[in-house]
């Protein structure tokens, strides 16, 4: 990929691509099927699914892609008829360009780390077991599917050790 932010020629810039919703990967495989240099920044994301935690991949920024192709075209019809594309994103009818720097970073911040479900200090719920309906406030991880969660328990807080798959975010 950084073979991609690093411009050959000076015309050449990224610009913002709106995809249809879920279809990202569909239009940036057609963009790359008509030769144009594309990106899908995606990153690994914890999520509950039938009550247990799975780690999915999604793109980083949903809708959006990137394309790279000359400032100058003025003929975006093969991109914005691209199977997947919503549209290019434009300001005054014309593609907004991202910065070398930016793409730049964008890829330097994609490291192969997992957005957790539940951090310190967030509320959660318990979905399973004894507590089941309870709340409390996540501590912190303790070994691989196990957590310190503080509960209101005689009206004294307690931290106890819970398994991760009988947890959920409280607001959702």
């Amino acid at each position: 990929m950084s073979a991609l932010l690093t411009p050959p020629f000076p015309n050449l810039q990224w610009f913002v691509v709106h995809a249809k919703p879920k279809q990202e990967a569909r239009a940036l495989e057609n963009l790359e099927r008509q030769g144009f240099e594309s990106w899908l920044p995606m990153m690994d994301i914890e999520k509950v699914r039938n009550s247990r935690v799975h780690v999915v991949t999604e793109p980083m920024f949903s809708r959006y892609l990137f394309v790279r192709m000359d400032k100058n075209l003025t003929h975006w019809g093969p991109i914005r008829s691209t199977l997947g594309v919503h549209r290019l994103v434009t300001f005054s009818n014309l593609p907004v360009a991202v910065p070398e720097e930016i793409m730049k970073l964008l890829q330097e911040a994609k490291k192969p780390s997992v957005e957790k479900l539940l951090k310190p200090g967030d509320a959660v719920q318990f979905i399973d077991g004894p507590l089941k309906g309870l709340e409390g406030i996540f501590q912190q991880p303790n070994g691989e599917m196990r957590a310190m969660v503080l509960i209101e328990l005689l009206s004294q807080p307690q931290r106890i050790r819970a398994d991760l798959r009988s947890l959920r975010p409280a607001n959702s």
